[in-house]
């Protein structure tokens, strides 16, 4: 049978691309997204940070504290698990442990910028990048560090919004000759700025739709024609769910029920189907009688 890294392999590569992974931020919304039947999946940073530490995207995220999330997404679900892991958490040497920790936490792809730490969001005015043999050491690090080889690396460099698009470019080149898998340019700001990236760096390229952010909304039969293999829509369903919280909570603050709200939620039922009770009722059932015999 395929890796999930293998599989994601094929997935990047598909005629039928680019691959759309949506971002979770838990388990829950992992699961969500596979009941939906996305191929793949994006585990967010963001998403992390805003859900779990209720901060922004600022890096403020251990090493740690991903790996836990990861570890519990990847056993959610089957599909393959893409980790955003911000700069790698330190230096080229800090770099292989953290690969070495979110591949046995079941990640099929690993994202590593080049952004001074503490980073912050691709969208964010303010960025830093180091240089670019730092990072090269970095890439060739995840590279090494990588117990199975179909192991996917993602280089993403945000030096556009430092240094503009060419040097960004000049990066993501360099980057490629490490040993990157997939290159990611950070927040183009226009359809032509998108389409100088694929056109003046080879290999497979991510892009990242971020609702009100600075790269324009493409569709996918766009993005394919720009050539880019993947399509990050990395916190849309968090976002979302925002929006719910918030329409049901103040329907209960003002009125002290939540009666016909009932569309907004998901039944009872539907909600014990998409946590897999049934799994667990079987799992008692099988090991119930020695439960039981300790009981009495």
């Amino acid at each position: 049978m395929s890796t999930p890294a293998q599989r994601l392999r094929s997935l990047l590569t598909a005629e039928t691309g680019p691959l759309l992974l949506a971002g979770t931020p838990n388990a829950l919304v992992a699961k969500v997204i596979e009941e939906q039947g996305f191929d793949a999946l994006y585990v967010s940073g963001a998403g992390i940070s805003n859900t779990f530490l209720g901060a922004p995207d600022v890096g403020l995220l251990s090493v740690t504290e991903l790996t836990a999330h990861v570890a519990t997404i990847a056993e959610a679900v089957e599909i393959p698990v893409v980790v955003d892991a911000d700069t790698g958490f330190g230096n080229a040497i800090n770099v292989r442990r953290t690969v070495r920790q979110l591949e046995r936490a079941g990640a099929a792809a690993i994202q590593i910028e080049d952004q001074v730490a503490p980073k912050r969001c691709g969208h964010f005015e303010g960025k830093a990048v180091i240089s670019t043999d730092e990072m090269r050491g970095k890439i060739r690090a995840a590279v090494d560090a990588r117990m199975d080889e179909d192991l996917v690396i993602v280089a993403r460099t945000d030096a556009r919004a430092v240094y503009g698009m060419e040097e960004a470019c000049d990066r993501a080149n360099q980057y490629l000759e490490e040993g990157a898998d997939v290159l990611f340019v950070e927040a183009p700001r226009s359809l032509e700025e998108m389409r100088y990236i694929t056109s003046n760096v080879p290999g497979l390229h991510m892009a990242n739709m971020v609702e009100g952010g600075l790269t324009p909304i493409l569709g996918r039969a766009q993005l394919k024609e720009l050539g880019y293999a993947g399509v990050l829509y990395a916190n849309s369903a968090m976002r979302a769910s925002v929006v719910a919280m918030r329409t049901v909570l103040a329907h209960l603050r003002e009125h002290g029920d939540t009666r016909g709200l009932e569309d907004l939620m998901i039944d009872w039922n539907d909600r014990q189907t998409l946590v897999g009770k049934d799994f667990y009722d079987e799992l008692d059932r099988r090991y119930g009688v020695a439960r039981d015999a300790v009981a009495n």
